[in-house]
């Protein structure tokens, strides 16, 4: 492991996270799997491990430790190949309780982020519409103030955790006439009255929740305003660079895993009298796909190194996500492949790793709504600035 970016501590605590997974959350991945639905004993598991407070003030109970922590809890969720799991992991940690420690007051944090720390409560986050996908300024949704409270309509979907999270962090326009300027943020009870969630059937990440979710009329306290009122989408766009590097860092070493496990089951089968991994051929596409990880993976890095010291980096983290997550889905093809006959059997891992990759590109904004964010950027000379607050 580079000793650039990980210290002896990190790999304490890698080696105490495998341990921790391997006891606690293996021996139940294929029942979640199959269910889809993730037992909620697990989650104060993780809260007791400290695992969901590592971007988290110690004065809100949370560690406080670098970023590299969470490129570890994320690699190694990967190795465990349930992208659903891992996801509703991160979804909670990352996206949901992202927003709690940036934007949430005393108040909020008290009541919201504290038991999410310990596991005791788990989030989501809500940006995407069913009719807006990736355009975040095009969300319809609208909370309109009246007295001490904000009225909420609207629709979103896609939301992992959605069926069984406790609070949701939803974004709506406050003043429909802004633009993207008038949007906000709030938290939302699970038991408010006139939230209804639907369930949906996915191809991949099948452990996890997914959610098209409903708000009609829901009245929401004016205390559970997050930050400043019409600035939410800038601070949605500030958090995407992290949801991005994440999606950049899940895709590295799930294709690690896909390529460890592919290399062990060809160091075991024979063809013609001959281990396959002798043939020059699949030794040859052996290389490429390690060399193309391997330069993700240290892209990866370096971008999680600049994030963590304090770097607005949108663009960097927009091109980890596109260029990781498709070299994760050649590598899944390619080891699918390797496999034979058995990399179409479900009893075999790689059939639930290629299903579960495809998400990549289009989860956290779709590849080709992040080739247009980069070209933007790169030709047009836009300049991305962080939320002032």
């Amino acid at each position: 492991m580079q000793s650039m970016y990980f210290t002896e501590e990190h790999q304490l605590f890698r080696q105490s996270l495998k341990d921790f997974l391997q006891k606690e959350v293996v021996p139940h991945i294929d029942k979640w799997e199959e269910t889809g639905t993730i037992d909620k004993f697990i989650w104060e598991k993780f809260g007791e491990m400290g695992y969901f407070g590592l971007a988290t003030p110690e004065k809100d109970g949370g560690l406080d430790v670098d970023l590299f922590y969470t490129v570890i809890l994320l690699e190694e969720l990967q190795k465990i190949n349930s992208g659903g799991f891992a996801a509703a992991i991160w979804a909670h940690t990352y996206l949901a309780m992202t927003h709690l420690n940036k934007e949430a007051d005393e108040a909020i944090k008290k009541k919201y982020l504290e038991p999410s720390v310990a596991g005791k409560m788990v989030g989501c986050l809500c940006v995407t519409e069913p009719f807006g996908g990736s355009d975040v300024a095009g969300m319809r949704s609208t909370a309109v103030k009246k007295g001490d409270s904000y009225i909420l309509n609207g629709s979103k979907t896609f939301i992992t955790n959605g069926v069984y999270a406790d609070y949701m962090i939803v974004a709506a326009k406050t003043d429909p006439t802004l633009g993207n300027k008038g949007i906000s943020i709030f938290v939302v009870d699970r038991q408010s009255k006139g939230v209804t969630a639907n369930k949906l059937n996915k191809l991949g990440w099948r452990a996890s929740d997914t959610a098209e979710l409903a708000f009609d009329n829901v009245i929401v306290p004016a205390s559970n305003l997050m930050g400043e009122e019409n600035k939410g989408f800038s601070y949605i766009m500030e958090h995407f660079a992290l949801e991005r590097l994440i999606m950049g860092i899940n895709a590295h070493a799930r294709s690690e895993f896909a390529l460890e496990y592919a290399l062990q089951y060809m160091s075991e089968r024979e063809a013609f009298g001959k281990r396959i991994n002798t043939f020059q051929a699949l030794r040859h596409r052996i290389a490429d796909l390690y060399a193309d990880i391997d330069m993700c993976k240290e892209y990866n890095y370096s971008v999680a190194y600049r994030l963590d010291k304090g770097e607005y980096v949108v663009k960097e983290a927009t091109i980890s996500k596109l260029k990781s997550t498709k070299i994760a889905d050649e590598v899944a093809y390619e080891c699918l492949q390797f496999l034979g006959g058995y990399g179409y059997v479900e009893d075999y891992p790689m059939a639930r790793l290629f299903r579960d990759s495809r998400l990549g590109p289009i989860g956290g904004g779709t590849s080709e709504i992040l080739r247009e964010i980069i070209a933007k950027m790169v030709i047009d000379k836009k300049d991305y600035k962080p939320a002032t607050n």
